[in-house]
């Protein structure tokens, strides 16, 4: 079971893999690959790519995942106020809930010309590289210290370390109600996100601009006050 599961945890940033990749990314031998992904095609979670000797995941992955976002009110509540966040920023916008010491993002609004900043970005992220994680965190101390348990992996050159460095990404949430993160998680992009807080201002989830770092580094404050503004809209419903 655990290895079915790496196999496919493989797609969350390759579209198309082949026996051999999927063989090094979980460090198994390629006969094991071969197998696990033979299994998973017979299921329908994987699929042969034609005319090739790649694989990609299948429908069954989509037909799940439709329903697990079908189910999650969050998402649908929040769409309509993400569309109005992508019509004032002209940016990439993300929902994304906590998991773990992670962030998954549940929803992602993209935005012309900016499709490549996040084809390899995937769909969870460890939460020190995100300034969705950082919001949600600053607001959730459960969240917070399952990300300090689990540490400070470097993913780029700006990463979050230390626990230290941590805590002063949080204190700066909760002075000035947003966080931000510049060349954290992917070199050239930067993020703003503000918490979505329930009745009881423990957060719940973040809403995020993403985009070129450059561009959203020069308009953080106008992007902040744009989500805050959109995010409020939520709480009366959590």
């Amino acid at each position: 079971m655990r290895i079915a599961l790496d196999v496919l945890e493989c797609f969350a940033t390759d579209e198309q893999l082949g026996v051999t990749d999927v063989a090094t990314k979980i460090g198994v031998a390629k006969s094991t690959a071969h197998r696990m992904l033979s299994v998973l095609v017979d299921r329908g979670y994987t699929e042969h790519v034609e005319g090739s000797s790649q694989y990609r995941l299948g429908m069954h992955i989509y037909e799940l995942g439709q329903l697990a976002q079908g189910r999650h009110q969050l998402r649908y509540s929040a769409l309509p106020l993400m569309y109005a966040v992508q019509a004032a920023t002209g940016l990439i916008v993300n929902l994304s809930v906590p998991e773990g010491g992670d962030v998954v993002f549940v929803e992602r609004l993209e935005q012309p010309g900016l499709g490549h900043l996040v084809e390899h970005l995937g769909r969870r992220l460890p939460a020190h590289t995100t300034s969705s994680g950082k919001a949600i965190a600053a607001f959730n101390p459960c969240f917070g210290e399952a990300r300090r348990v689990a540490g400070f992996p470097p993913r780029v050159s700006r990463t979050v370390r230390s626990s230290a460095d941590w805590e002063r990404e949080l204190t700066f949430v909760r002075r000035n109600g947003f966080a931000r993160s510049v060349s954290e998680s992917v070199d050239d992009l930067a993020t703003v996100a503000v918490p979505i807080l329930n009745i009881a201002g423990m957060a719940v989830a973040a809403m995020s601009v993403m985009g070129p770092t450059e561009r959203v580094t020069t308009d953080i404050e106008r992007l902040a006050q744009v989500l805050r503004l959109e995010s409020r809209r939520l709480q009366p419903q959590l």
